[in-house]
């Protein structure tokens, strides 16, 4: 199975099997531990049980005035002691996750290396593996040879990286801007907040956000992410905050909560550019984003204080998903923010974009 990181880091449209908007699925060699904490709830369900597929969900521009605007909007992540991406060029990145140095492609690395070749030498692991394959043994581990796991830390919440056959670690360091941000609504609200993250992956948002004081359900449709979600909670020091990690298509769910009724403060999602379901149901980001957008708004709270959309990868201006945010946010006041997330190289200082973003903010 491949993960949609890589389509919307290379811009090849692989198949997915399962899930309709399923985002990057965990490595497929990771062993999920056992979790038997009734205190937390983990709805996954059965995957012989029938859901009819949902009815074309009718869209009507909304009436009221367009959200005030702010963009272009760069969101910047610095060299520091958790994450640095030492050089990049040539088709490739240099980085340094906590103590190893990591050799990884970067399609947008058009530009020449600006270190010497020693210091990409000196690298930890290298991964090698055409992203098409599948299986094992795309790393290579020129000094020793390495676990498949190690000790990670983001601003002091510890978690695990992993040496995944897709070419990933287990975190996407450019989004640490948005969880800043998410981090000082929440301390700034002053009561309860609610936050769902959608397309959770492995789960550091989340902790984020709990850390902050938020309760928070997570979603993604892979076991294998959400497994390693929980080891990332009980490994941060977190199993105590009230986090939801429930295995589900993020569409689906987010409908269901339509229905019942449940609302959040914040939201967050990062769908897929390309998606295909096991009954061959599509997923195409401009043909579907409007809804998913759409859905968002419908499940926020009265007082809500942000929904913020990541997109990677795609052929466009993040003017287009500035225009849909503001045209569904509208009649809702705030403002909407949109630009780029971008890593600042430590070599030479120059930045290496990473997706699009935009966000409401109430």
């Amino acid at each position: 199975m491949k993960s949609f990181r890589d389509k919307r880091r290379d811009g090849r449209p692989h198949p997915a099997k399962s899930g309709t908007v399923q985002p990057r699925p965990a490595e497929d060699r990771s062993a999920v531990k056992p979790d038997a904490r009734p205190r937390e709830q983990h709805n996954v369900k059965p995957e012989n049980q029938f859901e009819p597929k949902s009815a074309p969900r009718i869209l009507a521009r909304r009436e009221g005035a367009l959200p005030a605007e702010h963009l272009p909007v760069i969101l910047e992540v610095a060299p520091n002691a958790d994450y640095a991406l030492l050089d990049s060029g040539g088709g490739q990145k240099l980085e340094q996750y906590g103590p190893y140095r990591i050799v990884r492609p970067e399609g947008q690395a058009i530009w020449q290396k600006a270190l010497p070749a020693r210091d990409w030498e000196r690298a930890d692991a290298i991964f090698t593996g055409d992203t098409d394959e599948e299986g094992i043994g795309r790393w290579r581990f020129p000094k020793t040879p390495l676990g498949e796991t190690w000790p990670m830390k983001h601003d002091g919440i510890d978690y695990l990286g992993r040496f995944t056959s897709f070419r990933h670690v287990g975190v996407f360091p450019e989004q640490a801007s948005h969880w800043d941000h998410m981090a000082d609504l929440i301390a700034a609200a002053r009561r309860p907040v609610k936050v769902l993250n959608l397309f959770g992956y492995t789960g550091l948002a989340s902790l984020v956000a709990a850390r902050a004081g938020a309760e928070v359900t997570h979603v993604d449709a892979s076991k294998k992410a959400i497994g390693w979600a929980r080891e990332n909670q009980e490994m941060a020091g977190l199993g105590a905050k009230p986090i939801r990690w429930i295995v589900d298509d993020a569409v689906k769910f987010a409908e269901r909560e339509e229905r019942r009724g449940s609302r959040y403060d914040i939201i967050l999602f990062d769908p897929p550019a390309y998606g295909r379901g096991p009954k061959g149901e599509v997923w195409q980001l401009f043909e579907d984003l409007p809804d998913l957008t759409d859905l968002c708004r419908s499940i926020l709270t009265p007082k809500p204080l942000a929904v913020v959309l990541t997109a990677y990868s795609i052929r466009a201006s993040f003017f287009a998903i500035h225009a849909l945010m503001r045209d569904t946010f509208a009649g809702m006041g705030g403002k909407v923010e949109s630009g780029e997330l971008i890593i600042r190289e430590k070599s030479v200082g120059r930045a290496l974009s990473t997706s699009l973003f935009s966000r409401w903010v109430a």
